[in-house]
């Protein structure tokens, strides 16, 4: 089912929540709203569930204006951060009550819910009730039940923001493959950046209610259309007036055409990088990211005078 929002404006008394916004959620698409607090995601997939009355502009489904529609007429599923299950009740009959406040048969509900129970790993916890399941499969449990009424959209409010990170980079993984098993059409909202560009398929960068930009995670990186963009997007620093890529810098014991003179300040050894603390010219300070092979060729120490420069394709991807 493919989402178009068209000029949705969102207030809340003074505060400019969302400025006419406009974006195109292909269908079978997952796509991450990403951005800081305040930017307006939560606000904007809160509208696309009904949760939310915009003050003006249109949500449509597949075509179909569902801007007044109620949340449960839009055939949407929603998961939180903090999901709160029924306490009293198991895994599966968790699972279950969806499809059991619809009146669906026995037969079908207990098919479905042995289903998704396999789908993501709950099988041997279906009687445990969710307080003896860890943080991740509680979370797992939600996702179960938002699919079991076999929603056309599903929306993910910071799902795994609440957890530690071996736990959120193991969720990740597992919703990218239930998204290439389900190919429901999906809109997560995050602040995580890595997460962003590890699960879906396009990003929309929100800032203070707008859309900066839309495009595939390497678009999004490496063609950013302003500084929030290329600053919000990964590590950046300022040389020459342009913002650049760590990643991109060369560091060079001789002068250049091009170079600027800096002094390193600090090394830091990250594993496989080694990350150079620089003061430039004006005081500044910026950072390079190297290889450890390319940090042992340079030999270089604290306090050495060094000369920088992003190749010209890295000041041609910068935004001035």
């Amino acid at each position: 089912m493919r989402i178009d929002i068209l000029d949705v404006g969102k207030r809340f008394g003074d505060f400019v929540a969302l400025a006419d916004v406009s974006m195109e959620v292909a269908e079978g698409s997952l796509t991450a709203l990403l951005g800081p607090s305040g930017s307006g995601k939560s606000t904007l997939l809160r509208i696309i569930a009904g949760l939310e009355a915009p003050d003006t502009g249109s949500v449509q489904l597949d075509g179909g204006d569902v801007t007044r529609a109620r949340p449960q007429d839009r055939g949407i599923g929603f998961v939180f951060q903090h999901y709160a299950p029924f306490n009293h009740m198991s895994v599966r009959e968790n699972v279950a009550f969806g499809l059991r406040i619809r009146k669906r048969p026995k037969a079908e509900i207990k098919a479905k819910v042995d289903e998704l129970l396999a789908l993501v790993g709950l099988t041997a916890w279906s009687g445990q009730r969710p307080a003896q399941l860890s943080g991740g499969q509680r979370q797992r449990m939600a996702l179960a039940r938002a699919l079991a009424v076999d929603p056309r959209v599903l929306l993910l409010d910071e799902p795994f923001g609440a957890l530690d990170a071996n736990v959120r980079a193991e969720l990740r993984l597992w919703l990218r493959r239930l998204h290439e098993e389900q190919q429901v059409t999906t809109v997560l909202v995050t602040h995580d950046q890595e997460e962003a560009m590890e699960v879906s398929d396009r990003i929309a960068v929100m800032h203070e209610g707008r859309i900066e930009q839309v495009g595939s995670p390497s678009e999004v990186y490496d063609k950013p259309v302003n500084d929030f963009v290329m600053g919000f997007l990964g590590p950046a620093v300022r040389l020459d007036g342009h913002l650049v890529r760590p990643h991109d810098l060369t560091i060079s014991h001789q002068r250049n055409n091009g170079d600027i003179e800096a002094v390193i300040t600090r090394i830091v050894h990250l594993g496989f990088e080694v990350r150079v603390e620089i003061e430039l010219p004006d005081g500044s300070q910026a950072r390079a990211q190297l290889t450890r092979a390319q940090a042992g060729e340079l030999d270089l120490g604290t306090g050495d005078t060094v000369y920088v420069k992003a190749p010209a394709t890295a000041r041609e991807k910068a935004v001035a």
